[in-house]
């Protein structure tokens, strides 16, 4: 079984502070939602996650890329690179960064849910033969993506596998399971195309996508959910879950 290879001490130094375990669950309507999967080269990406996770064979990262009209911080979009990994037998997201337009949502998003974001231009459009998602930091694209030839998919056939996200938490340095419940009312699905993808600039180095496999669409009510379990990052699950209501 493979196990992660990353040096946990330098990721947890730059990674987020979650102040409290605390949080209630947050439902944002209307989430707009551009989900991308794509093989990667299976060099070096055992280092993409700590050794609490997993990493899939075949290697893969996922994208999503959301604009969510309404929130308590105003409307925002919001880019995730994601590593494809298990936690124990579960399947996961390693989140190794994110990109967001607005800084109080940002910062919102990582006291209570512990995710890695920093600002950026990002924009998610809709035609009616495809829907296509940029990424720019400051003036540089770091990422272009999109669906082509979208045609209709059933809600209940897309899966939004959870994310563990690397945090400071009351705890210590801690993997995060952030796991929003999705209530898809409009899904799509079609070709996958990858245009461009700056794997520095999404703190990823060594992360070369191979193969475009899935893109989906989804509208959906998006709920961010009240947090459970937190993980040791250098323990697998089995012996290094918490839970944190006990």
């Amino acid at each position: 079984m493979l196990i992660g290879t990353a040096d946990v001490e330098a990721l947890g130094r730059a990674a987020p502070t979650l102040l409290a375990f605390d949080t209630a669950p947050l439902a944002l309507e209307g989430v707009e939602t551009l989900l991308f999967f794509s093989e990667i080269e299976r060099a070096g990406s055992d280092a993409l996650v700590p050794p609490g996770l997993h990493p899939t064979l075949p290697p893969a990262v996922t994208w999503l890329v959301q604009r969510v009209p309404t929130s308590p911080w105003g409307p925002f979009r919001l880019a995730q690179c994601r590593i494809e990994c298990r936690s124990g037998l579960r399947p996961r997201g390693f989140l190794r960064s994110g990109v967001i337009d607005n800084e109080k949502a940002a910062g919102a998003l990582e006291a209570q849910w512990g995710f890695a974001l920093g600002p950026g231009e990002v924009e998610l459009s809709r035609g009616y033969d495809r829907v296509r998602a940029t990424v720019d930091l400051e003036g540089r694209r770091v990422l272009e993506l999109a669906l082509s030839q979208p045609s209709p998919l059933a809600p209940g056939d897309i899966h939004f596998a959870a994310s563990m996200h690397l945090a400071q938490t009351p705890r210590g340095l801690r993997l995060v399971q952030v796991d929003p419940d999705y209530q898809v009312t409009r899904a799509e699905r079609g070709e996958p195309l990858l245009f461009e993808f700056d794997a520095e600039a999404w703190q990823s180095p060594g992360l070369c996508p191979s193969l475009p496999v899935a893109a989906s669409f989804s509208i959906a009510r998006m709920v961010l959910p009240a947090l459970r379990f937190v993980c040791q990052p250098e323990s697998l699950a089995f012996q290094g879950t918490e839970k944190l209501d006990a």
